[in-house]
């Protein structure tokens, strides 16, 4: 398992991070997923044979998100 914090745009409520939580924890390989709106970021616990960096991006992004 990789631990890996994404800087997030574009969260401006509770119900954003609620819903990209909900979004990145669906993904397979991903154990776990929490997501802070003051903090403005994703802290993702992952297996990386079955998921990459890039890949959880693209998840943020689906979302409506930016992710760095």
């Amino acid at each position: 398992m990789k631990d890996i914090i994404l800087k997030i745009k574009g969260m401006h409520c509770e119900s954003c991070s609620t819903r990209l939580a909900k979004v990145l924890n669906n993904q397979d390989g991903v154990e776990e997923a929490q997501v802070s709106l003051e903090k403005a970021e994703a802290n993702i616990k992952y297996d990386e044979s079955i998921i990459n960096i890039n890949q959880l991006k693209e998840a943020v992004e689906d979302a409506g998100f930016e992710a760095e």
